[in-house]
């Protein structure tokens, strides 16, 4: 046990000289409002958007205001005629997959097919304006798709009621747009951030396999399924028809499910080849019309799509429904779904500008998505967002701009306009072989194996979404994996690293001891490391693991024989903020380090820390002469004072001591 808590202080004026050089400072005081004001700029404006407006003239501020709001007012007059060649083609390269999974989707939501067309005219014409992304090719999205139709299933049945079936998804992608656009304009996107790049993964994983599990019914041309979306309900539905399965309809699904995986697998194989895998669905839809058509399969149980409306989107803002019993249903499907969209738009987003090295602005997504959705709702559009395979092929087919999005807008225009009545014989079949192949593409294995190599964690994380998802249904897995993100976020909150550090052999540098086995202990010191704020979620327990870290040190002291420990070493470099449960645990602390007569000593704390303890008055209790810049220093000085003082106690009266406290 040690005694550097009683030791009678008589050193040399100069003892704090000969340990340091330079005092841990005090930051000086700032006034409340500018201490406000920081913190609020540093929570929602990390990014300091307003700094291009500084020292400007109004007239310019104008300007750059415009184009912090359209971002197409930035980059249009330095639009050349090279751009917009690689964008027609990558635009008519989106259309080609843009029309048939349109319409794919619509009917995974169990919206009329004409839908997923008019999804994909208005809101790629806004994101062109609004979006900072080059790359992104906007569009109805399957996981999105799913959502709304399993959702909106539980407030109304589409069979029993279509119109008003079709009314709550306009007002749904209306909710999704006002939030989506809020989470930009209050800058509180780090909401979507509680998504996990682990939970991203196992919910689309688990999303992609229901909805494959969801298209037995146009495979094997069921006219009657379950709206539940867990496999074992699916699984029910399927084999409880069996006398009502049609080998027709089977046989062309595998067809062109088995050559729309050909075509990809060869895209992949030679990315050269792109346009193969990107044409193949609208390939699909014109051989399998053609095929219905001159053989007359519609007679034979292959279900057809049937007519399609001509002409562009009509108005749908009188259509929106705020009737007060569907109101909150509504609103937590916009919200979800909201989510979700946004999700994934932003980080396919943010995946293609790393490949070509531009950036692009969170909040500004997020506001471009939020006006496409509430200008989709008022359009007859449901939701969309930006799907990773479209926005794959327009990467891949050289797009420069979101140009790309407008050209695809109107080569769908032309379609509606003109081309709709050719659609009627397409079949279900095909639709669902274009899904299923798109769905496939989602179920990330190899992240999953990553996840598993990595990070335990995490895969556990994955797993828990994925099965949620596939056993119980699309809402329970998503509360499973974001409950069990924001759980490991609390543990590492309410559960830091506390580390014993040692010097390195012939250096100055301080380092854990598990981590480098060729570390030192010092002497008479224990060097703790603090690797984590300190609140009152986590001030007991490493009140409670500081002194047990002592008494373990004690304890080994005993057994070896070794010098007895004097000083207790905080290294409190990674604590950037501390509370008030903090400056009373670290009150505590120097406590009970006292009654073991030993003596507190504390590394680099941050301003922050420096500056609460400082009006708490713990300063003055601990002594700011205890406070050093290095961990370095702080040993310095300890065995200074070990080698210079002489100790008030013996050792044994000093245990004596302790042991009766």
């Amino acid at each position: 046990m040690g005694n550097a808590g009683d030791h009678t202080y008589d050193p040399p004026s100069n003892y704090y000289a000969a340990a340091t050089n330079h005092r841990v400072a005090i930051p000086p005081p700032q006034p409340f409002v500018t201490s406000f004001k920081n913190t609020m700029k540093e929570t929602f404006f990390p990014d300091d958007p307003l700094r291009q407006f500084k020292n400007q003239p109004s007239g310019k501020r104008f300007v750059l205001g415009l184009q912090y709001i359209f971002p197409i007012f930035e980059w249009g007059p330095r639009y050349t005629l090279e751009f917009f060649k690689a964008d027609i083609i990558a635009g008519i390269t989106i259309a080609s997959l843009a029309i048939p999974q349109g319409i794919s989707y619509a009917k995974l939501a169990n919206l009329p097919p004409i839908l997923g067309l008019y999804s994909s005219f208005v809101p790629p014409l806004i994101y062109a304006v609004m979006g900072s992304s080059r790359d992104l090719a906007v569009g109805t999205v399957a996981v999105g798709s799913l959502l709304t139709g399993s959702m909106l299933g539980e407030i109304v049945n589409e069979s029993d009621n279509p119109t008003l079936y079709l009314h709550l998804a306009f007002t749904a992608t209306f909710f999704a747009g006002i939030f989506e656009a809020s989470l930009g304009i209050f800058r509180l996107g780090f909401i979507v951030d509680f998504l996990s790049h682990a939970t991203i993964v196992g919910f689309m994983g688990g999303a992609a396999t229901v909805v494959c599990l969801q298209q037995l019914k146009g495979i094997l041309g069921l006219d009657r399924f379950t709206h539940a979306t867990d496999i074992i309900s699916v699984m029910r539905s399927v084999f409880t028809q069996t006398h009502q399965w049609r080998w027709e309809s089977a046989v062309l699904g595998f067809v062109f499910l088995f050559y729309l995986l050909l075509s990809r697998y060869f895209s992949k194989k030679k990315p050269k080849l792109f346009w193969i895998s990107a044409m193949a669905p609208l390939t699909s839809v014109i051989l399998g019309s053609l095929l219905v058509y001159l053989t007359h399969a519609e007679r034979h149980g292959v279900q057809v799509i049937g007519n399609l409306k001509k002409g562009i989107n009509p108005a749908s803002i009188m259509h929106l429904n705020f009737d007060s019993k569907y109101l909150t249903g509504t609103i937590k499907t916009g919200i979800v779904t909201g989510i979700i969209a946004l999700a994934e738009g932003i980080a396919v987003g943010r995946s293609f500008s790393m490949f070509k090295n531009y950036h692009i602005d969170g909040n500004k997504e997020m506001i471009a998505f939020g006006m496409m959705n509430i200008a989709g709702s008022c359009t007859s559009c449901y939701l969309t967002a930006g799907p990773f395979s479209r926005s794959a092929v327009n990467f891949n087919a050289g797009c420069k701009t979101a140009v790309s999005n407008i050209v695809m807008a109107f080569a769908v225009m032309i379609t509606l306009l003109f081309l709709t009545p050719l659609f009627h014989y397409t079949p279900l079949v095909v639709l669902s072989s274009i899904i299923i192949a798109a769905m496939l593409g989602l179920i990330d294995y190899e992240a999953a194996i990553h996840l598993y190599k990595v990070d335990k964690f995490d895969f556990l994380v994955c797993m828990s979404a994925y099965i949620g998802v596939v056993f119980a249904n699309i809402e329970v897995g998503l509360v499973l994996a974001i409950g069990l993100s924001i759980m490991r976020i609390l543990l590492f909150v309410a559960r830091p690293k506390t580390l014993v550090l040692g010097n390195i052999p012939e250096s100055k540098v301080y380092r854990s001891v598990d981590h480098y086995q060729n570390a030192n202990n010092v002497p008479g010191v224990l060097i703790l490391e603090i690797d984590s704020p300190i609140y009152f979620a986590n001030s007991n327990y490493l009140r409670e693991r500081i002194s047990r870290w002592i008494d373990d040190e004690e304890d080994k002291l005993k057994l070896t024989g070794e010098t007895s420990l004097q000083y207790v070493v905080l290294d409190m470099t990674a604590v950037g903020n501390i509370d008030t449960s903090g400056i009373s645990m670290l009150d505590e602390v120097k406590k009970i380090i006292d009654r073991r007569g030993l003596k507190l000593v504390m590394v680099n704390p941050g301003a922050e820390v420096m500056k609460k303890m400082n009006k708490s008055k713990f300063l003055e209790t601990l002594g700011q002469e205890w406070i050093f810049l290095t961990v370095e220093e702080a040993v310095r000085a300890c065995n200074y004072m070990l080698h210079s003082c002489k100790p008030k106690m013996t050792r044994d009266e000093s245990e004596k001591y302790s042991n009766n406290v």
